[in-house]
């Protein structure tokens, strides 16, 4: 996807001078010759201005007294293509829909458009902000200075404002209790990092106090860092089940079940019964937990209710015009199936 900031670096200029000639803004004039620069570019870069931005900042003043917005930042995939993160989109929906409000997704790229965002903002285009993808501090730090703003899932919970998510690492403690409860010393673990480093990630910090705690050995080699691939989840497992009996755990747990289910495959192709040979619980209660043979043993997480609970807080913001942060974490369940 091709950026303001990608033609103001091909012509020379600043991301400000580029937007004003797109959008041709009075304000302040550009002199022709860079006018032309900057239209050559956009032809040669196939740059096409976000339409939903395009159409609030051609919308009529009628349309700006009838029609009330909430910006919700995240990519699409995420929005529209993860079970997890559709059923939190859901939440949010439904929940400003009813309250009369129209969401309006964002991504990263239209939020560096700088000129384009405030003069959303100025016009009441935008009233408050759920955030999902993670965006720069400072970007961050100028969106809260201008409208609420509400974080939802991890990215935000050390921030200075709102957010709503659930206890990871008290999460992946109970998964373990559960696998002890069971009768299980030898456990692995199979995740992801927040970016590129799985130790600070909270549902592995949840998996080694939990250890820790129950007196049980950490083996470093039945750890695996899959960054959220499947394909990766599933080959080390194979690896991993590979092993000789002795040398391999009796229990994994998954912090996310659709790792859990490509290592389930692993063990399927390799002859392991499961749960007897090898157990495995994931955390999530992803749809398809309950259709793979055997079922998954899950930690279910309100994806839903923490949608409904993000717009309800923004909405308070919005009308209350409240700076109070709030951090909301929602209960989680323990889901018993075959696999443990």
């Amino acid at each position: 996807m091709v950026r303001l900031k990608d033609i103001a670096e091909q012509v020379g200029v600043s991301v400000s001078t580029v937007s004003r000639v797109i959008k041709n803004s009075s304000s302040r004039n550009v002199n022709p010759e860079t006018k032309k620069k900057v239209w050559m570019a956009v032809k040669e870069l196939g740059y096409t201005p976000n339409e939903y931005a395009r159409h609030l900042v051609a919308s009529t003043h009628q349309e700006k007294k009838s029609t009330k917005r909430i910006a919700w930042l995240a990519s699409p995939r995420l929005a529209e293509s993860n079970p997890y993160f559709s059923k939190i989109y859901s939440g949010i929906s439904e929940t400003l829909n009813n309250a009369g409000y129209t969401l309006l997704l964002l991504s990263r790229e239209d939020l560096e458009d700088e000129a384009l965002f405030h003069q959303m903002i100025r016009e009441k285009e935008v009233e408050g902000m759920l955030l999902i993808d993670k965006i720069d501090e400072k970007i961050l730090i100028d969106c809260k200075e201008l409208i609420p703003v509400v974080g939802v899932d991890y990215n935000y919970s050390d921030h200075a404002i709102s957010t709503v998510d659930y206890d990871r690492e008290e999460a992946a403690y109970k998964a373990v209790e559960h696998l002890v409860s069971k009768k299980h010393r030898r456990i692995g673990f199979i995740g992801g990092g927040n970016d590129v480093n799985m130790a600070s990630e909270k549902r592995f910090k949840g998996y080694k106090k939990a250890m820790h705690e129950f007196g049980l050995t950490i083996e470093e080699t039945w750890i695996i860092d899959s960054g959220w691939c499947l394909e990766k989840s599933y080959m080390s497992s194979m690896e991993l089940l590979s092993r000789p009996q002795n040398s391999r755990p009796t229990a994994i747990l998954c912090a996310g079940d659709l790792l859990a289910i490509a290592a389930m495959r692993a063990a399927h192709e390799l002859g392991l019964n499961i749960p007897d040979e090898i157990a495995f619980i994931g955390i999530d209660n992803n749809e398809m937990a309950q259709y793979v043979v055997p079922s998954l043993s899950t930690i279910s997480i309100p994806q839903y209710e923490m949608g409904v609970v993000a717009a309800k807080i923004l909405l308070n913001q919005i009308e209350d015009r409240s700076n109070i942060d709030l951090k909301t974490l929602l209960p989680f369940e323990l889901l018993e199936r075959q696999s443990t």
